[in-house]
């Protein structure tokens, strides 16, 4: 853990006047995110012709049978490589979110799905150990993860670039079979689909209430590198969760 270095202990009436300045600041962020958002509404949208069949435990499914009776898709691309054994620690954390948005999402007309292209067994076994809810799907012989550039093949590492997050990467610290990233899609009355945004990398980081908690702490994220202090939920010292309000 990080130590903090000689904070600037003040009165009380010096610390409201440096929080109400750096108050303007967050509600200039607020103002901006608001933009963001309504400037992502507005992109706009290119149609899905290809036909992406996934692996579920119901058996084969189109992209469209996955939007369920919602006309609103958000995917999770979760790396889970076919040949890896657990699912990435990173998009386990984001995982964890999801889980409880999931019926929020469900009554404002949006359907969510995890796809990965490791075999449906593995996914399945992973989601039993995390015990999660939200359905998972396999893309195993699909071209959707490398049409959706989550996916990459050995010959594009090894040619030393990777095109990713609408950038050539030459940085082979990054390098991956797979990388993270949020896709949406649209289905209108007559079935068809449309893709409306992607985001990648840090672009995901708006779903993940851990950062926001921790931001707000004097320690803040207490990372050396992106994400390095992540854990899956359950490889952590469950003894440090405070219990002290919750006697038994």
């Amino acid at each position: 853990m990080s130590q903090i270095e000689s904070p600037r202990v003040v009165s009380r009436e010096e610390w409201t006047q440096a929080r109400k300045a750096h108050l303007k600041n967050e509600k200039a962020l607020t103002r901006m995110r608001d933009l963001v958002a309504r400037e992502r509404r507005e992109l706009p949208w290119v149609e899905v012709e290809k036909e992406y069949v996934f692996d579920t435990p119901e058996g084969k499914r189109t992209l469209a049978e996955l939007f369920g009776t919602n006309s609103q898709l958000v995917v999770h691309h979760f790396m889970f490589g076919p040949d890896w054994n657990a699912g990435c620690p990173s998009c386990s954390l984001e995982a964890d979110h999801a889980e409880g948005a999931i019926i929020h999402l469900a009554n404002h007309d949006v359907s969510y799905v995890r796809v990965s292209r490791a075999p449906l067994e593995k996914l399945e076994a992973y989601r039993r150990r995390m015990g999660w809810t939200a359905r998972w799907v396999s893309s195993e012989g699909s071209d959707f993860n490398f049409d959706f550039l989550v996916s990459f093949l050995r010959e594009d590492m090894e040619a030393g670039r990777l095109y990713y997050n609408y950038q050539t990467i030459e940085d082979p610290k990054y390098f991956s079979e797979e990388l993270p990233g949020l896709s949406v899609f649209y289905k209108d009355e007559r079935g068809t689909l449309f893709h409306t945004y992607s985001s990648y990398a840090r672009g995901n980081e708006e779903v993940i209430g851990a950062f926001v908690y921790l931001d707000i702490t004097p320690k803040g994220r207490n990372e050396t590198e992106i994400m390095d202090w992540v854990r899956r939920h359950d490889e952590y010292d469950v003894s440090l969760v405070d219990t002290a309000c919750h006697p038994g």
